[in-house]
């Protein structure tokens, strides 16, 4: 026990004292931010038939169905076109905020109303991407996924700067103005009776208390130790939906290539085929002909597919391998948007892969995007800050930017 002691102990201040990941969280925020917002732009025309009120998909059989299963969706609180126009808007805006890292934790929360509201509305217009989103959109709330690559992150080191040269900071307004608006209109859908459940306005109050809280606390410098406590349960709360969303990943490939293993089609390599040859799932149909004309590649990509599935949650201890798998994963998922013509459910799992993604890639890849964007910068006479650390960022530590 003595010798497990020091080990324990190295993992509890491991998990508490550190959001860990801080790479690979802003990565799957700006990956399933900007999937849902560009599938919301792209259908905007289309956007009364898949959740109008007056779409094939009525608002009253909406409405049944909701009432059945409880399921949350803001939408059918009112059947009216300005009540839907409103939050299909709120939508677009709050998958924006959250891919730019714009007060990311309010952010975060009206993300995930945006999604979940229009998803329950027409349950029967998603597909497996969709499914991915849905629950991602609910874990990422109790991310500290603004430690980098977000204008929270930018808007604290500057303050942080400032103040290291002895300068004023004016006090943040838009943080607090944002957590009263939201109170009222959690406030007034409540006492209007619009929540049929209790999970989901019960996460919302709970977010909202936190996030008056941490302002609070965060006001007070002598309030070390209750400051510290709130650290500490956010980085607990972080860690461990960083660890359930890779367990989310992890059985998502299990179960699809385990189901495909007791396929007759998998089993003998024919399964790739029959889509590529669906007027739906063919966008190219020449190139569906070109891959589709050798039996042999059809039986390679089908054993492949399985193999890379089944074998993936099992690599996690082997870096290199890992690494590998995971590279062919995200190029399947690219070549499925092309061919098959689902970029948004491939956009929406090659985001949740990149919770694998080495650290080392992602800074070498930011470095690489801040040159890049040092450059453009200079071309434009434009002044561009040197990019920062997460030790340097001190983003989840500024009251409303976390």
């Amino acid at each position: 026990m003595n010798r497990l002691s020091p080990t324990l102990s190295r993992g509890i201040a491991r998990v508490t004292e550190a959001a860990l990941g801080p790479y690979q969280s802003a990565v799957i925020r700006i990956g399933f931010a900007g999937t849902w917002l560009l599938f919301l732009l792209r259908e905007f025309p289309h956007r009364q038939e898949l959740y109008g009120p007056s779409g094939p998909w009525g608002w009253n059989l909406a409405k049944e169905l909701t009432d059945d299963n409880h399921a949350f969706t803001a939408l059918l609180w009112s059947d009216g076109q300005l009540w839907f126009e409103c939050c299909y808007a709120l939508a677009i805006l709050a998958s924006a905020a959250l891919l730019l890292g714009w007060r990311t934790r309010t952010a975060s929360l009206l993300f995930m109303v945006g999604v979940l509201s229009l998803q329950n509305r027409s349950v029967f217009v998603g597909d497996g991407g969709d499914n991915v989103l849905h629950l991602m959109s609910i874990y990422l709330v109790f991310t500290r996924c603004g430690q980098v690559w977000s204008l929270d992150a930018r808007r604290a080191a500057r303050g942080a700067a400032a103040r290291a040269r002895g300068e004023h900071v004016p006090a943040d307004r838009v943080g607090p103005v944002l957590w009263a608006v939201l109170g009222l209109a959690l406030g007034t859908a409540t006492l209007t009776g619009r929540f049929h459940d209790w999970l989901i306005p019960a996460l919302l109050w709970t977010a909202w208390a936190a996030l008056g809280l941490w302002w609070a606390v965060g006001r007070r410098a002598a309030w070390r130790e209750p400051r510290t406590l709130l650290d500490v349960i956010a980085n607990v709360l972080h860690n461990g939906a960083l660890v359930v969303i890779m367990a989310e990943a992890c059985l998502i490939y299990a179960t699809a290539g385990w189901y495909k293993v007791q396929g007759s089609r998998w089993q003998d390599g024919t399964a790739v085929y029959y889509p590529l040859h669906l007027d739906y799932f063919s966008p190219w149909p020449a190139l569906a002909d070109l891959m589709s004309s050798s039996g042999t590649i059809m039986m390679i990509v089908a054993y492949g597919t399985v193999m890379v599935q089944v074998a993936f949650p099992f690599t996690l201890f082997n870096r290199r391998v890992k690494n590998v798998l995971l590279v062919l994963m995200m190029t399947e998922h690219a070549v499925i948007a092309v061919v098959l013509g689902l970029p948004f459910f491939s956009l929406a799992m090659i985001a949740a892969d990149a919770v694998f993604l080495p650290t080392s890639f992602l800074r070498r890849l930011g470095d690489l995007a801040a040159r890049a964007r040092g450059r453009l910068a200079r071309r434009a006479g434009l002044t561009v800050p040197a990019p920062r650390s997460p030790e340097e960022s001190t983003a989840d530590h500024v009251g409303f930017s976390a």
